[in-house]
């Protein structure tokens, strides 16, 4: 299976660079697998899809900002990625420019936190963070959210912390850690979350911190040769026992984003079964997986030739999954972390 197989051509203009209004006003495309169906909805209209019968798996990883502009002495500015901690205080990042940066040197971010940095790791760094108090309440005060790339416009510091700082994260976002949002949560709202628990949808939270590999492009032509980023993950005893429960019982295992889809998919692999567990996901899903525990999955409109389209490729079929993207496109959905979404049942 070839790289270029993943392709497609979108419009720049489709290219979601603020979120919907309302969170659960965003399109909600509905692909039936056994029927090869096609339906065009709202996010507000997911009740109607779910029931008694499906319970949610959610990733309630919390977006750090982690994004800081420090100064070296000479007053140069010098941005500094967070990607993840591998010991107290002490952090793997990227730099840029990183030429101007020298093992030992400390960088000035504010009164409140320094950066001394430790020593290169091939395209990364390692560096120290000093400061006092927590580091998550730190870093809300001087840090910046993460936003994709793709995601290009101009706020006041007063605009992009009203907006970003809120929407881009979900409302049940608890366990500080990921470096990107598990976007297809973003559509949720504390009121449809309600409204589903009414009608007899249950749901549980594990954890996954989305890193820097959900935006690793793909650059092997044979997709099998790709590696994964590796990627921490939690499963409470919780969620396991309702997890475990609803296969008993029958009921579909429906994963909110592919941050849950892995987390659930590595475990089944590894263990055989749902356990409570901390362990970590290097699990690369593509065409000719066969899926053994997810039933259904919630997810936004992904990248051209990104492990993330492949995954649902493997879903839900790649021709299907094309075919509802040409569809997307016609009819003016909005793609990426702020764009809209699919269920695929």
């Amino acid at each position: 299976m070839k790289l270029e197989e993943f392709d497609y051509n979108l419009p720049e203009n489709l290219i979601a660079q603020f979120p919907a209004e309302k969170r659960d006003m965003s399109k909600m495309m509905v692909l039936n697998r056994r029927t090869q169906s096609i339906l065009h909805k709202h996010f507000s209209d997911i009740t109607d899809f779910l029931g008694e019968d499906d319970l949610l798996v959610m990733n309630n990883t919390k977006v750090i900002p982690a994004r800081l502009y420090a100064r070296k002495d000479t007053g140069a500015l010098i941005e500094v990625f967070l990607v993840r901690e591998i010991q107290k205080d002490v952090w793997v990042c990227l730099i840029k420019p990183s030429k101007r940066v020298k093992e030992g040197m400390v960088l000035f971010v504010s009164d409140e936190l320094s950066v001394e940095v430790l020593k290169k790791d091939e395209d990364k760094w390692l560096i120290h963070l000093l400061y006092e108090g927590n580091i998550f309440d730190v870093l809300d005060r001087v840090g910046n959210i993460p936003l994709p790339p793709y995601i290009e416009r101009k706020l006041t510091d007063e605009e992009y912390k009203n907006l970003d700082f809120e929407r881009y994260q979900t409302v049940y976002a608890q366990k500080e850690g990921a470096v990107a949002a598990p976007t297809a949560g973003l559509h949720f709202t504390d009121e449809i979350l309600q409204k589903l628990e009414k009608q007899g949808t249950k749901h549980c939270f594990i954890t996954l911190n989305v890193g820097l590999g959900t935006f690793k492009p793909v650059k092997c032509e044979n997709i099998p040769e790709h590696k994964m980023d590796s990627e921490s993950f939690e499963i409470t005893q919780e969620a396991a026992d309702m997890i475990n429960e609803a296969k008993k019982q029958r009921k579909n295992i429906v994963a909110v984003g592919t941050t849950s889809v892995r987390t659930l998919e590595t475990v089944m692999n590894k263990y055989g079964c749902i356990k409570p567990v901390n362990d970590s996901s290097e699990l690369f899903i593509y065409p000719g997986y066969e899926f053994k525990i997810t039933d259904k999955l919630i997810t936004n409109f992904h990248l051209p030739k990104s492990t993330l389209l492949m995954l649902i490729s493997a879903f839900a079929g790649k021709d299907y999954i094309f075919d509802a993207y040409r569809k997307a496109i016609e009819n003016q959905y909005r793609f990426y972390s702020y764009g809209d979404c699919m269920l695929i049942r």
